[in-house]
């Protein structure tokens, strides 16, 4: 008797098994699928049919035809669905739970049952319920030949350099086809840009066999030879962790697409925002708003996929405006260990890829010992990702031949696992195997084929003492015409005309009739428009939005991220309106001119590390854009180290490249604890590339160093900071400890002279009184400081009417301003030098700028002047707890 899918009674219960059957093997198919190549698939007895109500005498019942029962949406994409899986003229239990198991439980498994996008779940299952036809042949040999040259390579490292590490990707060398899969789908939708993103677990590999990196310059590297640009001298980094451009020319559609694999450092799972990030930046370009044109790839280990929290962060970012990029591909390469810890010992998931169904992300589980398989998986997952814009994971489940690298021994402490391991044969000879038992290939076709990869790798390693590189990768494309540290830049003017000031002064107060501000907004707006008509008593803000107008009038992008930076964690800013009547947003800043650059404010989710990450990567795909990253306050950086210490103070010497970042830091004590009053200036200054004694000419000063840090007082020298960064043919990251308490103090205000042509940033600022005090010859002490503590020390002079101390604010703290601080030693050459800070004496600039100080006096002009300390004692807290802790401090 047929089971009765539309029935009643016993046949309708019957239905109701079968259809139960089919959904569990959806949903929980992948838990004893045989996805791990070197032990069988669990034996759970999950699936069994008995759990469904049917026994063995039940398996040649046939089941009636599912589709024209109705069960169209559930039933019918099934192969079967039509009532005749293996055309004889019925189709069996028994057949159907071969289908599900090969289908659901096989080589490949998949995980979409959380996905609740009707859309997205039908075209999964009629890509994956089908009887799967054999690959065409064409197709076959390339991913044949892909294995080959990953195979061998891998070998060939080990052969030659035996003794070095090179976290090689044995046990999972099917990545190598697998992605090469993925270029092929990106050919075929004609993607302009493939940006990736990984460890170092396989990544030579990936540079030579995916992004097309010469084998010459990977066997230089061995012997410790790294190409640099001319005028660099950098320190360099290991080969497992540099990056690489290439091209994927797709034959076919006649077209090409331009691969970029980001450097990163062993800071797992760090380079994932700065890959997206990146990626955008490519996507506002073509102002593709989809993610058509720019795919991001992420390689993660299983260990770190499932430990690090950057994953969450990274994934989170997905569906946001501001950050989204159409959808990332994830591929875990799971070989089943993290370094010495087994997978019981580091997560608490049955997969490393959990993770991504809190996303909503389909997860395809895949054997990595199945070549034809894996390419099938990573081919289906490239196109779900371009039809619906969304991240999709892959589970490339292998494993790891030797140790953590090829030096270590793992038999140390999974004994078991690589006593397996050492006897399973490796996937390029399983698969060799396979293909010739099967008649696929010719064993003189294979060996052929062998043997021309051996031999082209043999000849490389011959070639490389004399190889160089054909063009400059470094400073190419968008950053043609910028120059290196070795290379003196032209100087740039950051003052404008006045006329331009008023023009985008008056685009920035102006706010459609139909836009009902709060009544708080339009006093604010009113003020504004005061002081821009006075063409004096600029504020912060109005400095700030006067440097983004400019820029974006003379064609620039601008772009501002970070929390609550719409409005400003101060409410200072206002970027972005809101109307009180309908929640509309209008931003003055877009309508600046119609050819005017693209303005972005973006308030972003409560994340440090991933954003700043995010930014990062934004900033180094196109140098003629102002991006910034701004902390909500300026202690929170210490949740983004890992991106500020691996990457922003180090890319430069690392990996020859640069970026224009800029960090806005809000700092300054106001009695507001521990964590609101410092972004621990002393961290970044303790990484500025810039000894002590060493004077480094003016001219010469930010080129050499690797980020600049200031800490301005005027709106005026924040405008040309921010100028700067854009009027230059360099970039350097800038970190700006940007105030809280000048934002409105009655002092710190700005003019329009201050801005106009002519004018610039000043990284001294002289005493700005001189006739409150005496000549320079009778001052007893010369006082240098840094920052809002400034006005303080200016208010307390006058309280206390001293005529015979001088005030000088050291405005750019690094590269620090030698030249200029001599200057002003020459000039109250009778004082006593004095630091002053609000910090305590083992944080802030204290430790930077006190022998720099006594160098520039020194050897400028030749006076041995030791800067004496003034300020709070050596703290292990940032600040006091409490206001009137603060103010005895």
């Amino acid at each position: 008797t047929n089971v009765d899918v539309a029935g009643s009674g016993a046949t309708g219960a019957a239905d109701f098994r079968v259809l139960s059957l089919i959904r569990a093997y959806r949903s929980r198919g992948h838990e004893i699928a045989n996805l791990n190549p070197i032990l069988p698939a669990p034996d759970t007895g999950l699936l069994s049919i008995d759990k469904f109500g049917f026994s063995e005498a039940d398996l040649d019942m046939p089941i009636r035809n599912l589709a024209a029962m109705g069960l169209m949406e559930d039933a019918n994409l099934l192969k079967i669905a039509d009532g005749d899986a293996n055309a004889d003229g019925t189709t069996t239990l028994g057949e159907l739970v071969d289908f599900l198991k090969k289908t659901y439980a096989g080589d490949s498994a998949y995980e979409f049952s959380h996905i609740n996008d009707p859309v997205k779940s039908r075209w999964l299952k009629e890509r994956v319920e089908i009887i799967k036809e054999e690959l065409p042949i064409d197709y076959r040999r390339r991913m044949v030949k892909h294995l080959a040259w990953a195979d061998r390579f891998e070998r060939f490292l080990a052969k030659r350099f035996n003794t070095a590490k090179r976290f090689g990707v044995e046990g999972l060398e099917t990545l190598i086809p697998g992605l090469n899969a993925v270029l092929e789908v990106a050919g075929e939708h004609k993607i302009k840009n493939v940006v990736l993103g990984m460890a170092h677990r396989g990544r030579l590999n990936v540079l030579t066999n995916v992004m097309g990196k010469p084998y010459e310059l990977v066997f230089k590297e061995f012997d410790g030879i790294l190409e640099c640009p001319d005028d660099w001298s950098g320190t360099g980094d290991v080969k497992y962790h540099l990056g690489t451009s290439g091209d994927y020319y797709h034959e076919p559609t006649d077209h090409n697409v331009h691969l970029t694999l980001l450097p990163n450092p062993s800071h797992l799972e760090a380079v994932n925002t700065v890959v997206l990030g990146k990626a955008r930046a490519k996507l506002d370009e073509y102002g593709d708003q989809a993610g058509d044109t720019v795919l991001p790839i992420l390689l993660h280990g299983d260990a770190a996929f499932s430990g690090q929290g950057i994953v969450y962060e990274t994934m989170q970012l997905a569906r946001l405006k501001n950050y989204q990029t159409g959808g990332s591909l994830h591929v875990v390469t799971n070989n089943q260990v993290g370094f010495t810890t087994n997978p019981e010992d580091s997560r608490s998931t049955l997969h490393p890829s959990d993770i991504a169904k809190a996303f909503k992300a389909p997860v395809f589980h895949v054997n990595a010992d199945n070549l034809f398989e894996v390419c099938r998986v990573f081919q289906m997952a490239a196109e779900y990702r371009q039809e619906f814009h969304t991240d999709v994971v892959i589970n490339l489940l292998g494993y790891r031949r030797y140790g953590h690298n090829e030096l270590d021994q793992p038999a140390f402490t999974q004994p078991t696992l690589y006593s397996i391991i050492d006897k399973h044969p490796p996937v390029m000879d399983s698969t060799e195997d396979h293909l010739t038992a099967t008649n696929q290939f010719q064993q003189s076709e294979l060996n052929e084929l062998l043997a021309h990869v051996e031999g082209r790798i043999e000849a490389a390693f011959d070639a490389a003492p004399n190889y160089k590189s054909p063009k400059n990768v470094w400073l190419a494309g968008k950053w043609e015409g910028y120059v290196g540290p070795g290379t003196e830049a032209e100087k740039l003017e950051t003052g404008v005309s006045e006329e331009l000031l008023v023009e985008i002064g008056e685009r920035l107060i102006d706010v459609p009739s139909d836009v009902k501000l709060h009544r708080q907004l339009n006093k604010i707006m009113k003020d504004k428009a005061k002081r821009l008509a006075n063409k004096a008593e600029l504020d912060w803000g109005t400095a700030e939005g006067l440097a983004f107008g400019t820029l974006l009038k003379q064609g620039f992008n601008v772009r501002l991220s970070g929390q609550d930076v719409q409005r400003g964690t101060f409410s200072h800013r206002h970027c972005v309106l809101h109307d009180q009547a309908t929640d509309k947003l209008y931003c003055p800043l877009d309508h600046i001119d119609p050819k005017q650059g693209l303005f972005t404010a973006a308030n972003s989710p409560l994340s440090e590390y991933g954003v700043l990450g995010f930014e990062l990567g934004y900033s180094m795909e196109d140098p003629d854009r102002l991006t910034m990253w701004e902390a909500q306050f300026g202690d929170f950086t210490n949740g983004a180290q890992i991106i500020i210490d691996q990457f922003i103070s180090a890319m430069e010497n690392k990996w020859y490249r640069q970026s224009g970042l800029v960090m806005l830091l809000p700092h300054g004590y106001q009695g507001l604890g521990p964590e609101h009053s410092s972004c621990r200036l002393e961290r970044f200054l303790q990484c500025s590339q810039e000894d002590p004694d060493v004077i480094v000419p003016p001219e010469k000063q930010l080129q050499q160093c690797n980020w600049q840090i200031a800490n301005p007082t005027t709106p005026a020298n924040y405008f040309h900071l921010l100028r700067r960064q854009i009027y230059r043919k360099f970039r350097k990251p800038l970190i700006v400890a940007s105030t809280k308490n000048l934002l409105r103090h009655k002092q710190a205000h700005s003019s329009f002279a201050d801005l106009t042509e002519g004018t610039k940033f000043h990284r001294v600022l002289s005493e700005s009184f001189p006739d409150e005090i005496k000549a320079p010859d009778d001052v007893k002490r010369v006082i240098f400081c840094t920052g809002k503590v400034y006005y303080e020390l200016l208010d307390e002079r006058r309280k206390l009417e001293k005529d015979d101390v001088a005030i000088v604010r050291v405005e750019q703290l690094s590269p620090f301003p030698s030249d200029l601080v001599a200057e002003e030693l020459a000039k109250y050459n009778n004082a006593e030098c004095v630091w002053a800070q609000e910090e305590p004496m083992n944080m802030g600039a204290w430790q930077h700028v006190g022998p720099r100080i006594f160098h520039a006096s020194k050897k400028i002009n030749g006076v041995e002047t030791r800067p004496r300390y003034v300020g709070r004692r050596s703290m292990a807290s940032t600040a006091e707890g409490t206001s009137a802790l603060h103010n005895i401090g």
